[in-house]
């Protein structure tokens, strides 16, 4: 049997065309309306918003093991943060060496094109993420108070990343001249 976005309500299920209508599609309006406030706000790249809020959730992380742990389990858990904070830290750092945040024309046709196939090929993904995000915190249980702390900040780590991540790779980006004042100033005014 093949599911995809469009197939029929049959025996009672769920229809994939009501998952797709009522939680995938608002979820990827509001990925895209986030990358559109970001470009607009900050006139950086919409490819830099993920990699800021991973940091971001990271260094919540971080402050909130310093309040609960100390010793070997802090240093452990300083390293694991480091760790995930390495490959956002990275793109980063290659965009301030690129210059800066150049999103022109060719940039948005490549992420429009990057996202177009995502949202038709990675619908499944998505929701699999954000169902896998909502169960997760009540699902990790451990007896061991540490492995507890790391479980706990796994699990805060992806329910924030996870979801917000797939959806803003298959988001429509916002187009290059969202974020020019001129532009705006003469087409909408206020």
């Amino acid at each position: 049997m093949v599911f995809g976005p469009s197939s029929n309500n049959r025996g009672g299920h769920i229809s994939m065309d009501w998952i797709n209508r009522h939680i995938d599609q608002p979820l990827l309006n509001g990925a895209a309306g986030l990358l559109r406030q970001w470009h607009i706000r900050t006139r950086q790249s919409p490819e830099l918003l993920e990699p800021t809020w991973n940091l971001v959730v990271l260094s919540f992380l971080l402050i909130a093991s310093g309040q609960v742990m100390t010793g070997k389990p802090f240093a452990l858990s300083i390293a694991a943060l480091i760790m995930l904070a390495l490959p956002s830290a990275k793109k980063l750092l290659s965009a301030v060496k690129a210059g800066g945040s150049a999103y022109g024309a060719r940039e948005y046709k490549s992420s429009r094109a990057r996202a177009v196939a995502k949202r038709e090929a990675e619908w499944s993904v998505r929701i699999i993420v954000l169902f896998s995000s909502a169960c997760l915190p009540f699902i990790a249980r451990i007896d061991d108070p540490v492995g507890a702390c790391f479980m706990l900040g796994a699990s805060v780590w992806f329910v924030l990343t996870g979801p917000l991540k797939t959806y803003l790779d298959a988001a429509e980006p916002p187009e290059p001249t969202e974020g020019d004042r001129m532009y705006s100033g003469v087409f909408h005014f206020g």
